[in-house]
């Protein structure tokens, strides 16, 4: 049975467009069961799902005589001068796709589905061989709304204001499945998992796979147990402003070395950096880029982090998608967690007050914020601006 993801709508309505649809993210977020669906929800008659992790696959679509992709197609029945949906599933593993898919676009009527674990080589190489050709959709685990749907739980998703209206008997029925997703994130296979030591382990081999095969096809990486340290040197940081000279004198390499690692860390979908807003230069910090995983349950894992911080970095995957993320913060530490489109402010408690939303919207003034919120994960006292962050789905 297909589980509804939010990104789906937009990736079925794609499917009447010519364009290369590219579907790119950590390996094991769901893109080759969103592709099985698209390939059932497809109108075109003729259409064949290629794995390209076999190896007599990867061989055919590195033939660079293109003749014989087409002929070993026909071999299989499809007719290339009519309509055909072809789906390519892990394209890293073939490093002159885009130039086959370019000729085959451009010269047949083929709508290819594509997908890939790799951010950075899709990114780069698709930029430019496949320029006005594709369109790249970004796959990442399952927000806390995802994950309560895949779990068939019904609940209305919510947004500003609405989201700060608090139901007591709402967040009884919910907390445990919030409690959840902090602690164990949101890899579908994770979330369908009963048993806490199967979903560690499942985490566990996640990361390795990323580490071993996906970081492997993008880098010459010699020794990824020193990507693991900094990794777990990253989940301890979550929430916090990346100090690169700290991280360089902790895991004893080159400062170049730790910002590529960094750079392709970011670049394939593990962390993400959010910048600093400032209205003065003179006053704000305006260098320092604050860390956050995009899965708890990774971070939780590797690191030693308080709940308080993956508790902040549940909140930054559930805004992830509501627009662009930043935050703010004056020289004396005073800050926002997080500022959205530059119009929303959100401070993020575990146990918050009155004082923490009368903090944030004094600050808000500084950047002309229309909006201010305080996000807490234990509702001991609620208040007008409280918003539960099990509401964000």
């Amino acid at each position: 049975m297909f589980l509804p993801r939010a990104i789906y709508p937009a990736l079925r309505a794609h499917l009447a467009r010519p364009q290369i649809t590219v579907l790119t993210g950590m390996r094991r977020t769901g893109k080759t069961t969103l592709c099985r669906q698209l390939m059932a929800d497809s109108p075109i008659e003729q259409k064949l799902y290629i794995d390209l992790e076999r190896i007599d696959n990867r061989i055919l679509w590195s033939e660079p005589n293109y003749e014989l992709i087409l002929q070993a197609l026909t071999q299989q029945g499809l007719h290339v001068d009519q309509p055909l949906l072809l789906v390519l599933d892990e394209i890293q593993l073939v490093p002159n796709l885009p130039s086959v898919l370019k000729y085959l676009y451009d010269t047949y009527a083929i709508k290819f589905v594509v997908t890939g674990s790799s951010a950075y080589y899709m990114k780069n190489q698709f930029t430019e061989s496949l320029a006005g050709r594709k369109k790249v959709f970004d796959i990442y685990p399952l927000n806390f709304g995802e994950l309560l749907q895949f779990k068939g739980i019904v609940a209305t998703s919510l947004d500003w204001p609405e989201a700060s209206r608090f139901v007591r008997s709402e967040y009884e029925r919910l907390k445990g499945y919030y409690d959840e997703y902090i602690e164990y994130g949101g890899f579908p296979e994770v979330v369908l998992t009963e048993s806490v030591t199967d979903k560690k382990d499942l985490i566990s081999d996640i990361l390795s796979s990323y580490i071993n095969f996906d970081i492997r096809t993008l880098s010459d990486i010699r020794d990824p147990a020193n990507l693991y340290k900094l990794i777990k040197l990253l989940a301890v940081r979550t929430g916090t402003k990346l100090d690169i000279s700290k991280l360089t004198s902790l895991i004893g390499l080159s400062r170049p070395t730790v910002e590529n690692y960094l750079t392709l860390l970011e670049q394939s979908y593990l962390i993400r950096t959010i910048p600093v807003l400032a209205t003065s230069p003179d006053r704000e910090i305006v260098k320092a880029r604050k860390l956050y995983f995009l899965d708890n349950g990774i971070a939780a894992m590797v690191g030693d982090a308080g709940s308080g911080a993956k508790f902040e970095n549940a909140i930054f995957n559930q805004l992830l998608h509501r627009g662009e993320l930043a935050y703010y913060q004056l020289k004396t530490g005073r800050e926002i967690d997080f500022v959205i489109d530059q119009e929303i402010g959100i401070e993020v408690k575990e146990t918050a007050a009155e004082g923490d939303l009368r903090n944030v919207h004094s600050l808000a003034q500084n950047l002309a914020l229309r909006q201010t919120y305080v996000v807490g994960r234990y509702p001991l006292r609620t208040f007008e601006g409280y918003v539960w962050g099990g509401m964000l789905r």
